[in-house]
């Protein structure tokens, strides 16, 4: 199967997600980190940065990631992605419609959409997407999440009825769970967590994920 998200993950399975809380850094030396490790494509995740800020930062990231040859997805902020040109945007159930923002960013921007259970992952298909994300798996402290885990049932089940659309799972994914993952249908796994554990050991959890999955 291919498609622009998946070509944008050049062969590997890991999707990992920048978080300034739990790294320390700023967005572009994440990006670094991540790089070094290995992965092809990164979603900048900020929740707490004023809009001003996280645009500096994005824009400074993207540096860095043109620079390493990675494709980068801005987290729910359209217009940011739409002003530094990033590959593409990730929206959650409370951002601007896909629809909108398929209509302002065109047909070359990846374009992903969060889901927590079945129904929405089911309305999710019909959307003009690029990828759909379902979660969180398990329980996870990496964002305070009302929802329910999905677990891997749950997965399975969202797999078998969203057809070949490319699937994330996301939520308290681990190297050691990451198989069960993926065997449970999952195209590739959001990872945030289990990578930022220590700044000093990104590159290398990078590559162990990589490896693993």
């Amino acid at each position: 199967m291919s498609s622009i998200f998946l070509n944008a993950l050049a062969g590997t399975r890991l999707y990992p997600i920048t978080d300034r809380r739990l790294s320390g850094l700023s967005h572009a030396e994440q990006v670094s980190h991540l790089s070094d490790g290995g992965a092809t494509l990164v979603q900048l995740r900020e929740k707490i940065l004023p809009p001003l800020d996280f645009f500096q930062e994005a824009a400074e990231a993207l540096c860095v990631a043109r620079e390493r040859g990675l494709k980068l997805i801005i987290n729910d902020r359209v217009d940011i992605a739409l002003a530094i040109k990033a590959s593409g945007v990730h929206l959650g159930q409370d951002d601007l419609p896909p629809e909108a923002a398929r209509r302002l960013l065109g047909p070359e921007v990846i374009l992903g959409f969060s889901t927590h259970n079945l129904d929405q992952a089911r309305l999710a298909v019909k959307m003009p997407i690029d990828y759909i994300a379902i979660g969180p798996i398990f329980p996870t402290s990496s964002k305070h999440a009302s929802e329910s885990p999905v677990g891997l049932e749950g997965l399975r089940q969202v797999r078998q009825a969203v057809g070949k659309i490319p699937l994330v799972a996301i939520g308290g994914i681990t190297s050691e769970t990451s198989q069960d993952v993926l065997k449970a249908g999952a195209d590739a796994i959001a990872v945030i967590s289990d990578i930022w554990t220590s700044s000093a050991e990104v590159a290398a959890q990078t590559e162990h994920l990589l490896h693993r999955i």
